[in-house]
C-alpha cells in the first residue's frame, strides 16, 4: 500500500527536484557571469557605434537584471529605438527604466525625455513628467529645461483662446524667466525668446532685456537690437555697448560707454561695465586719452576700473602715487590687491625695503587668495635673501611652493632654493598618458564604463565633476576644450593637490611631443619648453586661428612662417604646412632657434620675442632699468607678454614637476 509516509517522502522528492530544476534553470537563463555581461555590453555598445541599431537593441535586452549595467542597457534600448525610428518602444524604454530604478542618474534623463516625447500627443503626462524632473533635481539642467516646457504646455493649452487669464500669462512667463535666468546661453533659450513673443505681447522691460541678452549670446545681434529698444536704457546701455560694437556701429558704442559711465553706471554689473570700457578702448585710437575721457565722466561703478588702467599706463615715477590714490580709495575693491602689490613692488624698485616688507605682510595677511598673492610671497623672500636672512627668506620660498604649487612663482622659488640660475631646470621628462583622474575609484560602475567605453554615459553619472567631464572630452580627442575644463577645475581647488594626482594629467597633458622632441633635439632649443610654449599658444588645436591671422600649434603668422622657411632652406609649402601639425612643430621650432640666436640664448627674452617680437625686446633690454630676470619681467611694458612670458615658464615648471620620473 501507499502510505501517507510515502505519500510525503514522493512530495518532497518532487519539491527537491522542482527546486533543482528551478536552480538550474536560473543559472542557466537568469545568472550571468560579470565576464560575460561585460562581453555581452561591449557587443552592443560596436554595434551600436557602427549603426546596427538593431543588433544592439537585442544585445541589450540579454544583459542580466542583477547586473549594475542593467539601467544603463535599457537607456541604450531607447537610443536605439529613437535611431530607428520607433517612438512607441523609446518612451516604453525611458519609461521601463524610471519606474523600475527611480534612484538611478539617468532616470532623470529619462524622464525628461520622455517628457519631450509626450509634449504634443499627451502633454499632461509630459507636465507629469518634467514637474517630477524639478521636484527631484531641481538644480540639474534637466530641471530648467523642464520649465521651459511647463510654459511651453500651459502656452499650447490657451493657444486658441480668445481669453487668456492674467494667472496664466503669469505663469507661462515665469517659466520662460526662470529659464533665461538660470541659462541664458542655453540650447532652449532662442526657443524660448520665439514662444514668449508670440504668446503676448504684456513683457516688461526688465523681460526683454533678458530675452536681448540671450540673442547676444547667440550672436542674433539684430534681433538683440530690436529687443533692447524695448528695454530699460539704465540698465540695457553696456549690454547695447556691446551689441553696437558686435554690429559695427562704433559711433553708438562709445556714445553709449561715454553717457552710461557718467549717468547709468549703478544700474548695470561691474562685469558688463567692465566690458563696456575694454570695447571703448579698442576703438580709441590712444588707450591712454581714452581711459582720461573716461576716468573725466566717471561718478560711480568702473572708476576704480579705469584707475587700475591708468595706473598701468603710467610711467614708474608716477606709478606709486597713482596706486596709492586707487588703494586708499578703494582698499576693499576688485583692484585692491593687484594695487597693494604694484605698491610692493614699486617700494622694492626704490630700495626702500623696510616699507616695501611691512606692505608685503600686508597684503599676505590680506589677500591670501588673490593672484598677486604668490608674487608677493615670493619677493618678500627675495628681500630677505637681500639681507642674507637664510631662515627667512627659505621660509617665504618654501611657502611659494607649498600654497602655490603651480604658479610661476613657485617655478622661481624652486629656482631659488636649488641655487640654479636658470631659467632651464631641465630638458626631460617622463612623458605618461592621460588616464581616468582618479586612482581609487568614486564610483564602481563609471570604472566598469570607462573600461568598457561608454564614455558618453560615464559623462552623464559624473554629475558635477569636471575632471571626468574633462576626461570624456579627452578620450574624445577634443583636447582644448578638455584642458579647458580641467584647468578651470584646478583653479577652483584651493588647496592644490600633489603633483601624483591624476588630475595634473587632464590639465597639462603631452601631446605631440614626439615631434616636438625631434625638432627640439634638431635646433637646440629645450623639448618641454617647446611643449609648453605650444600648451600655451594653441592649447593643441592644430587648427586653431588668431584673429590676426597666427595659425596652428604653435601660432605662425603667414609671413613669419615664410620667413623662416626661407631662412633655414626648409623646402615646404607654408600654407599647407600651418595646419599640418608636423611641419607646424617644425617651422615653430625653427623660428624660436632663430629668436634665441638672436637674443644671446636668453629663453626669457626669447619667450617673450615670441609673442611681443624680437625689436620690442631689444628696446626694453635698454629702456628698462632692472638688476636681474625678475625685475626685467615684472616691468615688461605689454601686459599681454609679461603675462604669456609667466604662462609659459609656469607650463614648463608643470611639466617638468609632473613629469619628472627622478622627483
Amino acid at each position: 500500500m501507499f502510505t501517507w509516509d510515502m505519500k510525503k517522502r514522493v512530495i518532497a522528492s518532487a519539491i527537491a527536484v522542482g527546486i533543482v530544476v528551478s536552480m538550474g534553470f536560473y543559472f542557466t537563463v537568469v545568472y550571468q557571469p560579470p565576464s560575460k555581461t561585460d562581453e555581452i555590453y561591449k557587443a552592443a555598445m560596436d554595434d551600436f557605434r557602427e549603426g546596427d541599431y538593431q543588433n544592439a537593441y537585442y544585445l541589450f535586452s540579454k544583459i542580466t537584471v542583477f547586473s549594475n549595467l542593467k539601467p544603463i542597457s535599457i537607456y541604450h534600448r531607447a537610443e536605439c529605438a529613437k535611431m530607428l525610428g520607433d517612438d512607441k518602444s523609446e518612451l516604453r524604454q525611458y519609461q521601463f527604466l524610471f519606474n523600475n530604478y527611480p534612484k538611478h542618474k539617468l532616470s532623470i534623463r529619462s524622464r525628461y525625455l520622455a517628457g519631450q516625447k509626450l509634449l504634443k500627443e499627451r502633454p499632461q503626462l509630459a507636465k507629469k513628467y518634467f514637474e517630477k524632473v524639478i521636484h527631484i533635481a531641481p538644480d540639474s539642467d534637466y530641471a530648467i529645461a523642464s520649465e521651459y516646457y511647463l510654459g511651453v504646455i500651459l502656452k499650447d493649452k490657451y493657444e486658441n483662446s480668445k481669453i487668456v487669464p492674467n494667472s496664466v500669462k503669469d505663469d507661462v512667463q515665469n517659466c520662460f524667466r526662470h529659464y533665461l535666468k538660470k541659462a541664458p546661453s542655453g540650447k532652449l533659450a532662442l526657443d524660448v525668446v520665439t514662444n514668449w513673443l508670440s504668446f503676448t505681447d504684456d513683457i516688461s522691460k526688465d523681460d526683454y532685456l533678458l530675452m536681448a541678452r540671450s540673442c547676444y549670446l547667440f550672436e542674433d545681434y539684430k534681433k538683440a537690437q530690436e529687443l533692447i529698444h524695448k528695454a530699460d536704457m539704465n540698465e540695457a546701455w553696456a549690454l547695447d555697448v556691446k551689441n553696437s560694437y558686435s554690429l559695427g556701429n562704433y559711433q553708438r558704442a562709445k556714445f553709449l560707454t561715454e553717457n552710461g559711465i557718467q549717468k547709468r553706471s549703478q544700474y548695470v554689473s561691474d562685469d558688463d561695465i567692465i566690458d563696456a570700457i575694454d570695447i571703448y578702448n579698442t576703438l580709441s585710437d590712444s588707450k591712454t586719452k581714452s581711459v582720461d575721457r573716461l576716468l573725466s565722466l566717471a561718478t560711480g561703478k568702473g572708476k576704480d576700473y579705469l584707475l587700475s588702467l591708468k595706473c598701468a599706463n603710467l610711467l614708474s615715477n608716477d606709478k606709486l602715487a597713482c596706486y596709492n590714490n586707487l588703494y586708499l580709495q578703494y582698499p576693499n575693491g576688485r583692484f585692491s590687491a593687484d594695487a597693494l602689490s604694484n605698491i610692493f613692488f614699486l617700494k622694492i624698485k626704490s630700495n626702500d625695503f623696510v616699507n616695501a616688507k611691512k606692505i608685503g605682510m600686508d597684503h599676505v595677511n590680506k589677500f591670501p587668495d588673490s593672484n598677486s598673492a604668490p608674487m608677493v610671497l615670493y619677493w618678500l623672500g627675495k628681500i630677505s635673501e637681500k639681507f642674507n636672512n637664510y631662515d627667512e627668506y627659505t621660509s617665504f620660498y618654501k611657502s611659494v611652493i607649498d600654497r602655490y604649487p603651480d604658479s610661476y612663482y613657485a617655478y622661481r622659488a624652486y629656482l631659488r632654493l636649488s641655487r640654479n640660475q636658470g631659467p632651464l631646470i631641465t630638458n626631460y621628462i617622463d612623458p605618461k598618458p592621460v588616464v581616468y583622474p582618479y586612482r581609487y575609484a568614486k564610483n564602481n560602475i563609471i570604472v566598469k564604463l570607462v573600461d568598457l567605453e561608454d564614455y558618453d554615459i560615464v559623462n552623464e553619472l559624473a554629475g558635477d565633476d569636471e575632471f571626468i567631464k574633462s576626461w570624456v572630452l579627452y578620450k574624445k580627442g577634443d583636447y582644448s576644450h578638455s584642458m579647458l575644463i580641467a584647468r578651470d577645475a584646478m583653479e577652483k581647488i584651493k588647496d592644490k593637490p600633489d603633483k601624483y594626482d591624476l588630475r595634473w594629467r587632464l590639465v597639462y597633458p603631452v601631446l605631440y611631443y614626439d615631434d616636438i622632441q625631434k625638432y627640439s633635439e634638431q635646433t637646440g632649443n629645450n623639448s618641454p619648453l617647446m611643449l609648453a610654449l605650444t600648451r600655451e599658444e594653441s592649447y593643441f588645436d592644430p587648427l586653431a586661428q588668431s584673429m590676426a591671422g597666427a595659425s596652428g600649434l604653435m601660432q605662425l603668422m603667414p609671413s613669419t612662417a615664410s620667413e623662416i622657411n626661407s631662412k633655414f632652406s626648409l623646402g615646404l609649402n607654408v600654407h599647407e604646412a600651418l595646419f599640418n601639425p608636423y611641419l607646424n612643430i617644425k617651422l615653430g621650432n625653427y623660428y624660436y632657434e632663430f629668436l634665441r640666436n638672436n637674443l644671446n640664448g636668453h629663453d626669457i627674452s626669447s619667450i617673450a620675442a615670441y609673442n611681443g617680437g624680437i625689436g620690442s625686446i631689444r628696446r626694453w633690454k635698454t629702456s628698462i632699468l632692472y638688476n636681474d630676470t625678475d625685475e626685467f619681467v615684472e616691468q615688461i611694458p605689454y601686459p599681454e607678454t609679461k603675462n604669456y612670458v609667466k604662462k609659459v615658464f609656469r607650463s614648463y615648471w608643470n611639466y617638468i614637476r609632473i613629469y619628472n620620473a627622478n622627483d
